[in-house]
């Protein structure tokens, strides 16, 4: 196995070792090897083989190749964020180079197929181009010069968006038959649980969560979802590997550290269920949570204190389009109804009558404004 991986690794580094990075003609050879590994369907291959000649993302061709290979992983996840990362590096290509034939014609085949699937460039609106304000940075401009004046008079403090939290855009139909939108935005516990914390982003970049389901919904208790892998509450990883093994018992092990999927993430108990709480559900040992999280509605759920960790906080909401708690859309979204009837709801891992699906799950400040190979 180990000459097999040396065979595979020495093209690329014999280019590099034997010439300096500035070399056309190793450049050259990078771009075509990355543009055979996309059309061969290794996206991946070809993202490495492209940091490892031009690291630093300086010419053209080998944003367009970044961007052709991140639009592949896209078109097979699905994640909104890798369709974004796409746009960023296509778009940053053709700015290099406007003349390119070839980076223009794949930037707007990305975007036609963004905008077929709703999904806008940037998560966030973008403030300013080409240092021209944009008219949602004009608005921008105004509303921030409203809210200093406002805040000269009054002096509020709410709960700022911070970079590292995790919005995650939902959908779901309620009992009555009526299709509904939120968003919730969660804080992580950084220093009570950071290995909860770290996994969870860790799924949440890499766009595991994008388009699963809540397959377990129980009102006046929580909503659980978080399974990429089978949606109905039987599979998924942690997103990190901190030394804990599924296939060992749920025991400290160093044989799952190249397999991810025997994942697990080892307890960090005592943050309280309070509600609107993020917290890690787990099998039968304590030290065997995966992917799969719950949201605490607004019961609460102290019984699970010091059993289940607690990592986070559904600190604000949207619900079609109105701003209010994170703890009303979790609220909103248990009454759903599950099961063949009201009363299954008290059951465990029924899929719920209408599907809740979170739509995509993103970290905040992660914006398409930084250079590929930092995001890759």
């Amino acid at each position: 196995m180990a000459d097999t991986t040396d065979k595979v690794e020495s093209g690329v580094n014999k280019v590099i070792k034997n010439n300096p990075f500035d070399a056309e003609e190793n450049r050259k050879t990078v771009w075509t090897k990355a543009e055979k590994l996309i059309t061969k369907g290794k996206p991946e291959g070809a993202l490495l083989a492209l940091r490892e000649v031009d690291a630093s993302g300086s010419h053209p061709t080998t944003l367009r190749l970044a961007g052709d290979a991140t639009y592949k992983i896209a078109q097979r996840t699905g994640s909104k964020s890798e369709y974004r990362k796409a746009a960023s590096l296509l778009r940053d290509s053709v700015k290099m180079n406007p003349k390119d034939k070839n980076s223009n014609t794949s930037y707007n085949n990305v975007l036609n197929e963004m905008q077929d699937k709703g999904i806008s460039e940037s998560a966030i609106p973008r403030l300013m181009n080409d240092g021209t304000p944009t008219v949602a940075g004009i608005f921008a401009f105004v509303a921030s010069f409203i809210i200093l004046l406002a805040g000269l008079g009054v002096i509020a403090q709410p709960k700022a968006v911070s970079v590292g939290d995790v919005v995650m855009e939902l959908t779901w139909t309620d009992t009555e038959g009526a299709f509904h939108e939120g968003t919730i935005w969660i804080q992580l516990y950084e220093e009570a649980t950071p290995m909860h914390a770290e996994s969870f982003r860790a799924n949440t970049d890499a766009g595991r969560y994008d388009s699963t389901i809540f397959h377990r919904i129980v009102d006046g208790f929580m909503i659980q979802g978080g399974d990429f892998e089978n949606r109905d509450g039987t599979g998924g990883h942690a997103g990190k590997y901190f030394g804990y093994c599924a296939s060992t018992g749920f025991s400290e092990s160093t044989e799952c550290e190249n397999q991810m999927t025997d994942w697990v993430v080892p307890a960090e108990f005592g943050e309280t269920h309070n509600p609107g709480v993020i917290a890690a559900a787990r099998s039968s040992s304590d030290n065997s949570a995966g992917s799969q999280f719950y949201l605490v509605d607004s019961t609460g759920a102290y019984s699970l204190d010091d059993q289940y960790t607690a990592f986070g906080f559904a600190y604000k909401g949207l619900i079609d389009g109105e701003e209010t708690t994170g703890v009303e859309v979790i609220d909103q979204i248990s009454q759903v109804g599950c099961g063949a009837s009201e009363a299954t709801c008290t059951d465990s891992n029924k899929l719920s009558t209408y599907p809740v699906t979170v739509v995509s799950a993103q970290i905040a400040g992660s914006g398409s404004d930084e250079p590929w190979y930092q995001f890759w």
